[in-house]
């Protein structure tokens, strides 16, 4: 049963991190119906900037989180405006392979900018052991866990209780109507990118103190395992994207933990088609019959 605590404990801190990458999924989804697979990689770069923060600015955790969310933000609107909005009524499938050339743009970009080696990432607090009743848990650990969780209630503020909030929600439910109401659409759009960025950056930084490495790589794959989530908890749902994350972390070091480490992300993807074959609008999404 300790054991089995453990990983769980384990688990809640990988998909912290997951949780936080789909959160930007599931917006961007939820306002203009794109999967921005570039999303994995402006975490990538979130990691970097919090890299070159600590290491050459000399600046502590919690500035070089904040200087590497801002950072995002502003990354994430400029791809939203030059490589996005030209498409904005173009098919779906256009925009899509846009985000799939973009992503490899910055990989390959920070690859010219960095290098394609791994570089260690620098320590910036005392990453102590507690003990709880047989269980471990690291200082990394509860840092990780309380500032998603810290981030997650912000969004959920700002979503529900500001005025840019109710246009975001009023834009995922119908733009149209929401442009003949005086809403800037485009205004609202790149918020939406914004926001999303900027967790992502937060979670890059965060995944740079859990695993002490990054290299120009390590956005595709946890992108590609919190689109997963996104999809899992319901893609468009911030709830169901938080959900996701923290179940998709769970079931893979529960996996990992028991002796599957080398099956661990054929479980993940496995999840995936499940989830689209039987429920494609999520664990925690609705089926919306849609008029053509």
């Amino acid at each position: 049963m300790e054991a089995f605590l453990q990983q769980l404990i384990n688990g809640l801190s990988l998909g912290s991190i997951y949780a936080l990458i789909a959160l930007g999924y599931t917006m961007v989804y939820g306002i203009i119906k794109l999967i921005n697979f570039a999303h994995g990689d402006i975490y990538m770069v979130g990691a970097f900037v919090g890299y070159t923060a600590i290491n050459s600015l000399k600046l502590s955790f919690l500035p070089a989180m904040i200087l590497s969310m801002v950072f995002c933000a502003v990354l994430g609107v400029a791809i939203e405006r030059i490589a996005y909005k030209p498409l904005r009524n173009a098919t779906r499938v256009a925009a899509l392979i846009t985000a799939i050339g973009m992503s490899y743009l910055l990989q390959n970009g920070m690859i010219y900018l960095v290098g394609s080696e791994t570089r260690a990432f620098p320590q910036v607090i005392e990453n102590n052991i507690y003990e709880f009743a047989g269980l471990q848990v690291s200082q990394t650990q509860i840092l990780i866990f309380g500032t998603t969780i810290i981030l997650m209630l912000a969004l959920q503020l700002i979503v529900q209780k500001t005025k840019m909030g109710k246009a975001m929600r009023a834009v995922s439910t119908d733009a149209d109507a929401a442009r003949l109401m005086g809403i800037n659409v485009d205004n609202v759009i790149s918020f939406t990118f914004a926001l999303g960025s900027s967790l992502a950056g937060a979670a890059g930084v965060l995944v740079g103190l859990y695993y002490n490495s990054i290299e120009p790589m390590m956005g595709y794959a946890p992108g590609l395992k919190a689109f997963i989530a996104a999809v899992l908890g319901g893609i468009g749902i911030i709830p169901g994207a938080m959900f996701g994350g923290f179940t998709i972390g769970i079931i893979e070091t529960l996996v990992s933990g028991y002796g599957g480490s080398m099956i661990k992300d054929a479980v993940v993807y496995l999840i995936l088609i499940i989830i689209l074959i039987f429920k494609p609008s999520g664990l925690l999404g609705k089926n919306v019959k849609e008029k053509v």
